[in-house]
């Protein structure tokens, strides 16, 4: 069945029930009016009540067309979600005025057939019509909240299925965007990486050439595994040790004794996940802004929790004059793991120390 066919069927299923619905409140209300019609009326011949019933049908079928005629016209006119007061007292009163026309109309055109009317006084005959009146009236009115309740269901399912569908777009271009930004943050890894180690290895050759070769070879086996893992999203805690600790040897040729490792990993924890190159960023960040002397050397601790947390921990030892950044580091580092799931990194900072506690996942 086409689209076309179903809203016709569901038009034709609304109309029949609002029909029903009329014709039994034309008999509901007569009963509240007169509640001895009923014994007028089965006293009456089966032709009689048959043709009562017909006549009653078609009056509320003509009240119903009449309501509903109201009703479009001023879903048209006036809407319900900007003037609702109005529209609501609009509609009532044409309501009304509505049902009193329908009711003079038809009395012009059938009082002159009916032989029962011409046998009641003039006094009977203006109750009569008021009795009609009252219970058209009703009806519209109970008819037109149906067929406004309807309408605004239906408006409701519609602006709800839009909200939803705009949440599911809105949620498509959000993840399209973290993707890409997600990709941008990756890519800055690399640049950042190499400026900061070639600019020791610079610095390594002015003093010893040797050192220097050997600190480059490091250096290439080094980014060669960088190359390999920061394109993906996350990495086990195990193989980023294990890139952590060729990092570390580039550091202790650059800085000698001047900082001081600590690294107690839980092996149970050695398959969770967690962004690349992420514990090589914060012992950088580290080693960026303390000063590493033999004297006093930096103390950095890594160490994992029983709540699935990574903690680096590093003494505050503040250089003097503070080291250039290029804007990434620990504010690239935390951003990421938002890509990853709820649990966010936590930042602690004291006049002495410096803590960074970041989230194991279970999977990528």
């Amino acid at each position: 069945m086409t689209a076309k066919n179903k809203k016709l069927l569901y038009g034709l299923k609304k109309r029949t029930l609002i029909w029903i619905t009329a014709f039994l409140f034309f008999y509901i209300f007569s009963y509240l009016i007169n509640p001895f019609s009923y014994k007028e009326l089965i006293n009456k011949p089966w032709l009689y009540i048959f043709e009562d019933v017909l006549w009653a049908l078609l009056f509320s079928i003509m009240l119903s067309e009449v309501s509903i005629f109201i009703d479009n016209y001023l879903d048209k006119k006036i809407s319900w979600h900007t003037r609702s007061m109005k529209r609501l007292m609009t509609q009532s009163l044409l309501q009304i005025v509505g049902s009193i026309i329908f009711v003079i109309i038809l009395h012009l055109i059938f009082s002159q057939s009916r032989e029962s009317l011409g046998k009641i006084d003039y006094r009977e005959e203006i109750t009569f019509l008021g009795q009609w009146l009252a219970s058209n009236i009703g009806i519209s009115l109970i008819i037109s909240a149906i067929n406004t309740g309807d309408y605004l269901l239906e408006n409701w399912k519609k602006t709800a299925l839009e909200a939803t569908q705009h949440q599911l777009k809105a949620s498509e271009h959000k993840r399209a965007a973290m993707a890409a930004e997600l990709q941008t943050l990756k890519l800055q890894i690399d640049p950042h990486f190499i400026f900061n180690n070639l600019s020791v290895l610079s610095e390594l050759i002015l003093e010893d050439q040797q050192l220097g070769y050997e600190y480059a070879e490091s250096l290439a086996k080094v980014y060669r595994y960088l190359l390999i893992n920061s394109k993906q999203d996350s990495i086990t805690l195990e193989e980023e040790l294990q890139f952590l600790n060729s990092y570390i040897y580039l550091i202790t040729k650059r800085v000698g004794a001047g900082v001081k490792f600590d690294i107690s990993i839980n092996k149970e924890y050695s398959k969770l996940f967690l962004p690349p190159l992420a514990l090589q960023f914060l012992v950088e960040n580290a080693l960026k802004h303390n000063k590493t002397s033999k004297t006093n050397p930096l103390q950095i601790k890594i160490y994992t929790t029983d709540d699935q947390y990574l903690v680096v921990y590093n003494s505050l030892l503040p250089l003097i004059n503070k080291a250039y950044s290029a804007g990434f580091g620990i504010q690239n580092i935390l951003h990421r793991f938002e890509f990853l799931g709820d649990k966010q990194p936590v930042i602690q900072q004291t006049e002495k120390e410096f803590m960074a506690k970041i989230p194991l996942y279970e999977s990528q």
